[in-house]
Formats: C-alpha cells, sequence, structure tokens
C-alpha cells in the first residue's frame, strides 16, 4: 500500500510580486506567485510555488519568503535550487527556467517538514522587491494577462479516471482491473532541449494533443545524468509534477543507449530510482522505465540488473508499474538475430513488470510487426519509445509504416510514446526549428510532419473503461 497522505485544500495565495528585475530600467515589472500544498502528514508536507511572470521578459530570479514557524523547514526541492537560513527559504532559478517570458511560469516544487503549525507564507520577494500587487513600468502595447492556475486533476483526464495502473496478463489495466492503452510522447535528452518542456508547452500536450502520457528521457550518458545527479533528478521530479497536475502519466526513463550494457550503470539507477521512487511514492501517476535500450548483452544480463533494480523501487514505490527493457536495443531481441521467446523462458522473477518495444518505421517493419504480433499474446508490452522515421531519427516520414505499426498497437492495447516532443532538427521531432525559442506549441503551423500525423492520433477519443 502506498503511504497515505492526508490532503489539504488548494492554499493558492494569488500573491502579487513587483518590480522584476530586468536589463532595462524602463522595462514593465511584475509577477504573481501561487503557494499551494498539495498534500500534508505527519510532520511533514508538499508544496508548490507557481511563479508567472505578469512584466516583461525576465532573466535570473530569485524567489524569498520567511516560514511564520520556526519549526518549519524544506527538506529537499525542485524545479529550482532551494536552500534555508534560518527562517528564510530562497528558491533560485536554475538553467532551464531562468528565463521567464510574459506570461511565463516557473514551476517550483518541495518536500518540509514542521514540528508544531504548518502555516502558509504571506509575503513573497522577487530579486529582492517586495510584493505590490500591481505591474510596475510602461504598460505593454498587449497587457499580459495571468494564465489561469492548473487545476489538480479532474475526474476526466487520463490519471483521473484510470487512477493507479497495474499489469493483468499480458495488459496494462486501470483501477477498474480493465486494459487500457495509453498514448503520448517522449522528451529529447532534458540535457539538450530542456527548455522545449514548460507550463505552455505541457499544456498543448495535455489539452491539444490529449496526451495520456509524457515520458521524461534522462540520458545517463553524454552529459547527462553521470554529470549532475541532483540537478537531473530535481528536472525530472519537476516534470513528473508538472504531469501529474494536468492529468497525465508520467514514465521516468532512465535513458541508457551506450554502454549498452545495464550493469555499468547499476549503481547510478539504484541511488536514482531510490531517490525518485521514495519522492514520488505517494503518486498515482508514475512509470519507472528502468533501462531505455539494452544492446550487445545477454538477456540473462539485463534480466539480472532488473531483478537487483525493481527491489530498490519497490521498497518505496510497491505499487506502480516497472518497465524493462529488451535485448537489441529493446527489440525483444529481434534486432539481435533473437525474439520474444528468451523472455517468455526466461522472464524477470518480479510482479507489476512490463517488456519494452522499439521501433523506428522506416527501418523496421513486417518481421518486426509479426514478432510483436506474436509475443503480445505471451508478454506485456509497452513501446516507451518509437519513430516514423529511420532509426537514425532522420529522414523523411514513413506514413505507410507507421500508420500498420500504431494500427497494430491499437488492436493489442499496447501503450507507446512517440520520440520526440521537440524542436530537434530531425525527422522524429514533432516541431519545426525553433519553435521551443516562443510559446506556441498549439498551431499547426509549427508542427512537422511527423508532429501532425502523431498528433491527429493521439488527439483521437480513448475511451477509458470504467465498469
Amino acid at each position: 500500500m502506498k503511504r497515505l497522505l492526508a490532503l489539504l485544500a488548494t492554499c493558492a495565495t494569488g500573491l502579487s510580486l513587483a518590480a522584476l528585475s530586468t536589463p532595462q530600467a524602463a522595462a514593465a515589472t511584475g509577477c504573481k506567485v501561487d503557494y499551494t500544498i498539495t498534500s500534508q502528514w505527519q510532520g511533514g508536507f508538499q508544496a508548490g510555488v507557481k511563479v508567472t511572470n505578469l512584466g516583461d521578459s525576465v532573466t535570473g530570479w530569485k524567489l524569498t519568503f520567511d516560514w511564520p514557524d520556526a519549526g518549519q523547514k524544506v527538506v529537499q526541492g525542485w524545479g529550482a535550487t532551494l536552500s534555508q537560513s534560518g527562517s528564510t527559504v530562497t528558491a533560485a532559478a536554475v538553467d532551464w527556467n531562468r528565463t521567464l517570458a510574459t506570461g511565463a511560469a516557473a514551476d517550483v516544487g518541495f518536500v518540509g517538514s514542521f514540528t508544531g503549525a504548518n502555516p502558509k507564507p504571506t509575503a513573497f520577494k522577487l530579486n529582492g522587491v517586495a510584493c505590490t500587487g500591481s505591474v510596475e513600468g510602461p504598460t505593454p502595447t498587449d497587457p499580459p494577462t495571468t494564465p489561469p492556475p492548473t487545476d489538480p486533476p479532474a475526474t476526466g483526464t487520463p490519471v483521473g479516471i484510470n487512477g493507479q495502473l497495474r499489469v493483468c496478463g499480458v495488459n496494462l489495466c486501470n483501477q477498474y482491473n480493465r486494459p487500457i492503452q495509453l498514448r503520448g510522447m517522449s522528451t529529447h535528452g532534458l540535457q539538450w532541449f530542456s527548455k522545449c518542456y514548460n507550463t505552455a508547452s505541457l499544456d498543448a500536450l495535455a489539452k491539444d494533443w490529449k496526451s495520456d502520457l509524457l515520458r521524461t528521457a534522462m540520458y545517463v550518458q553524454e552529459d547527462g545524468y553521470e554529470t549532475d545527479p541532483a540537478g537531473f533528478t530535481s528536472r525530472v521530479n519537476s516534470l513528473v509534477d508538472m504531469a501529474e497536475a494536468r492529468g497525465m502519466y508520467a514514465m521516468i526513463d532512465f535513458h541508457t543507449l551506450t554502454p549498452g550494457d545495464p550493469t555499468y550503470n547499476l549503481a547510478r539507477a539504484k541511488t536514482f530510482f531510490a531517490s525518485v521512487a521514495a519522492r514520488n511514492a505517494a503518486k498515482k501517476n508514475v512509470i519507472y522505465e528502468i533501462t531505455n535500450e539494452p544492446n550487445g548483452v545477454s538477456w540473462a544480463t539485463i534480466k539480472n540488473y532488473a531483478e537487483q533494480v525493481i527491489p530498490v523501487i519497490r521498497a518505496a514505490d510497491p505499487d506502480a508499474v516497472v518497465i524493462v527493457g529488451t535485448r537489441g536495443w529493446s527489440s525483444l531481441g529481434v534486432s539481435e538475430s533473437s525474439n520474444e521467446s528468451e523472455i517468455v523462458n526466461n522472464p524477470v522473477n518480479a510482479t507489476n513488470i512490463m517488456y519494452a518495444f522499439h521501433f523506428y518505421a522506416a527501418s523496421h517493419t513486417d518481421n518486426y510487426r509479426t514478432v510483436v504480433n506474436r509475443a503480445a499474446t505471451q508478454l506485456p508490452l509497452f513501446v516507451t519509445e518509437f519513430g516514423t522515421v529511420s532509426y537514425t531519427g532522420g529522414g523523411a516520414v514513413d506514413r505507410a509504416s507507421t500508420t500498420a505499426w500504431l494500427d497494430l498497437l491499437d488492436r493489442h492495447k499496447i501503450g507507446y510514446a512517440n520520440w520526440t516532443y521537440s524542436d530537434a532538427d530531425e525527422g522524429s521531432a514533432a516541431f519545426k526549428p525553433g519553435t521551443c525559442n516562443g510559446t506556441d506549441y498549439s498551431s499547426s503551423s509549427v508542427l512537422t510532419e511527423s508532429g501532425a500525423l502523431l498528433k491527429s492520433r493521439i488527439s483521437t477519443p480513448d475511451s477509458f473503461p470504467t465498469s
């Protein structure tokens, strides 16, 4: 059982902060802060702070506030660099959110502790300037408006309808024990495309694309997690929260690729998953993908890795679904001259797990589909990554093969996440290059051919069963 948290009513203060420091002295300044306690238990709580810029664009920000009670402390945070001196808490921007355009918001979250009462803070300062409740300076030609606060997951969202997921037979099932299919998008590497994942882009993914799922691709190598474990862990946790607030499931992808032996990163995996599982154990929207694309190693090696990492997750989060990568770049072994039989005959010794399959439509065609069609009757599968182009991520979109794949996945209710929800200069990207420099993620004009195709498939009604 997950630990039970006493859910508190949202405590949005609606405080307005003014006088944002900007490079130009005459710039219009101002912002709004919503402070929300999302859950509370004996001696501890989780809270979120949403900072919305109402004035001109600002680069570099620091939010401070004082705890009303001496026993209140920040324990762990995400979405900013948090520190506490005495009763004063400071949240400083990190690289991926240091610039706030007009109307943009930064979401900061933290776990805190308290020994007496847990009153909400009532006074905030941004860059040392106290709140005034107005925008100061020249009035912009088009006055910015404060976007409405994000509502908690409603009953009509994927998480609101389906709740805690579990594996039943060869299917992913919802809280009503009925098979479902989740359809969504994968981020690109957070170290390269973090600017693509913000309030506007995730609003578009949830509301316009009607996505069920956000897969967060956290590379371990290639300037990823191994270079800054705390920073990447914080970024992943922030995206989990942002997905949860929009009623989407969040798949945490421990994105290993080179080297292909997952045991190379075993110690890192245990550290990372112990942290994110403990922090997110109370959430119903989290799915763990423990290794992205094992390659050049045997299924026995992958299985051994999984049977060491899964207990680490289960110690903190016994209920969440865990997805295990498969041999040959998660091809069920097909790309290394094998097939699903090695898994069927020697499955991972754990419950509530699924097996990953990846494909790129222009490279992996009928022979791969034959294996998946057969394996789907014996193994619980999830396509945690696929592309509409070649395995390089580039080239032309293969619409016919992509359609054949998606039709097959629909028939078997196999969930999927498309690579990628980014503006990378490659055929697999959903957005045209430069899109993430702006705030428009909804117009058809910003979509690539791949993005338009996937949006048309994902945005069709889910029809999740509830009885």
